[in-house]
């Protein structure tokens, strides 16, 4: 799980750095303020949530067991639901996108709760 974490923080990590540098460049003439802030919002949560991955992955080696495992899991899935569909609701306009946003949140909360549960195991 070590290298599996890693790589997706390390994945997570480099897209959400060129995503806020896009949206402060690219993006600021094109998306309306509201547009851009829920973008920084997905960055935010994006960059918080690779951390807490990267944590996962270190920690995988010292509490190995299944709730760091889904731990790890959940942060990525809130990741590319939660943030995902923030970019693409800005990028494309769709509305209907933001139902899957909540999806994401739910991931992230699992993921803290599974992350709780095995520190209070450990």
């Amino acid at each position: 799980m070590l290298r599996g974490f890693l790589m997706l923080a390390a994945f997570f990590g480099f897209t959400g750095v060129a995503l806020g540098a896009f949206a402060a460049h690219g993006l600021k003439s094109r998306l309306t303020p509201e547009y851009l802030a829920i973008f920084h919002t997905g960055v935010t949560y994006q960059l918080v949530h690779t951390l807490a991955l990267l944590g996962v992955a270190l920690l995988a080696t010292q509490i190995p067991g299944r709730l760091i495992t889904w731990a790890g899991a959940s942060f990525a899935i809130g990741i590319l639901l939660f943030s995902g569909s923030l970019y693409l609701l800005t990028m494309t306009g769709i509305s209907k996108l933001g139902i899957v946003t909540p999806f994401g949140g739910l991931a992230f909360l699992v993921g803290w709760v599974c992350l709780g549960l095995a520190a209070w195991r450990a």
